[in-house]
């Protein structure tokens, strides 16, 4: 299994302040799509940093209230838009799995890590090596939200997966694939103008990949 120790060098710089956040959430329009109002979003992120102790972190909308295929394309890298994979038109399926959200529309996401040190992990070996550190891995669009925040903490070759959000099948079980974020190359069937955009996709649970962490919380807080 590679080293577990962190890479100082891939440090990421604080999230700006979540009323900032808010303001950021509002321009993109998402309020509009989990069918709050600006002021909701506005007196929320000012409550969460009343009583953050000057602990921040980052401000998510509940999937039902804002799926993963209503923000991926708000993200954008080199002016490009991002976008979903055409082989996972289920991405909205994928839901947390082994966690509890805050049963509210807004919430705040502590402590967040991109898991540099745990690139070329399977997602079944990350999973329990997460849980012993007693940190939860991201959802998928607590993901997106962490990327629309702060663009740099997709960079290439230190992308990361949202192992949090699993597909249940109708028989009961998991399906194989899980969701992870990170930089088209613009081949296949993404499309040569697609090079360089922001994109949503999956990767199997048991395949390992030197180029993806695995990104966690510490916690979450309505």
């Amino acid at each position: 299994m590679p080293d577990t120790t962190p890479d100082p060098s891939t440090v990421l710089p604080a999230l700006p302040a979540l009323s900032a956040q808010a303001e950021r959430l509002i321009e993109l329009g998402v309020h509009e799509i989990a069918g709050l109002s600006a002021d909701e979003i506005r007196a929320f992120a000012a409550e969460a940093e009343a009583g953050a102790d000057g602990h921040g972190g980052l401000l998510a909308v509940h999937p039902d209230r804002a799926p993963a295929s209503a923000l991926a394309p708000l993200l954008r890298r080199d002016g490009k838009p991002g976008f979903v994979v055409v082989d996972m038109p289920d991405v909205d399926e994928f839901t947390p799995c082994a966690l509890e959200l805050p049963d509210a529309p807004l919430y705040v996401v502590t402590g967040i890590d991109r898991g540099d040190h745990m690139a070329n992990w399977s997602p079944d070996e990350a999973l329990p090596a997460l849980t012993k550190e007693d940190r939860t891995p991201l959802v998928l669009t607590e993901g997106v939200h962490w990327v629309l925040q702060q663009p740099e903490a997709l960079e290439r070759n230190l992308c990361f997966m949202t192992i949090g959000s699993r597909l249940r099948k109708p028989n009961g079980t998991l399906d194989a694939r899980t969701p992870a974020i990170w930089i088209s190359n613009g081949t296949g069937r993404d499309g040569r103008e697609r090079r360089n955009a922001p994109k949503v996709g999956w990767c199997w649970w048991n395949n390992r990949h030197t180029w993806l962490g695995f990104a966690s919380a510490t916690g979450r807080r309505g």
